[in-house]
């Protein structure tokens, strides 16, 4: 058993950071070898963290219904749970990646005015 969702997101992670290491590529790439379709897919091809989001999401419906599909006395079924933890707690990190760009961006614009307050600009 894998957790695709996880391994997707690491691929498109590092579309959206420009990653080469190629290794860590072709690892992930291995893991998802014929899962490649639905939110999988999307997440793994995504370019930007909105759609990292987006896909992230569609996944988490996905498994969330996997798991409330799955028995509770099939072997299966503990893992299916700990991944949905998983993955929602990855939904998270995500999150905060975006808030932190965010505010990186608001501080960006901070200082940009800044700077012309202290040294204005001619026209």
């Amino acid at each position: 058993m894998t957790c695709h969702e996880l391994e997707a997101l690491r691929l498109g992670l590092m579309n959206v950071l420009g990653t080469t290491d190629r290794s860590a590529r072709d690892h992930a790439e291995k893991e998802l070898d014929g899962h490649l379709d639905g939110p999988i897919e999307g997440l793994a091809n995504a370019d930007s963290l909105s759609d990292l989001q987006r896909h992230l999401d569609a996944a988490l419906v996905d498994l969330e219904e996997q798991v409330a599909a799955t028995p509770e006395d099939d072997p299966a079924y503990d893992y299916r749970r700990g991944r949905l933890v998983a993955v929602r707690d990855a939904e998270r990190s995500l999150a905060r990646v975006v808030d932190h760009g965010d505010s990186f961006l608001d501080d960006l614009g901070e200082t940009h005015h800044s700077l012309h307050d202290v040294f204005p600009a001619d026209d």
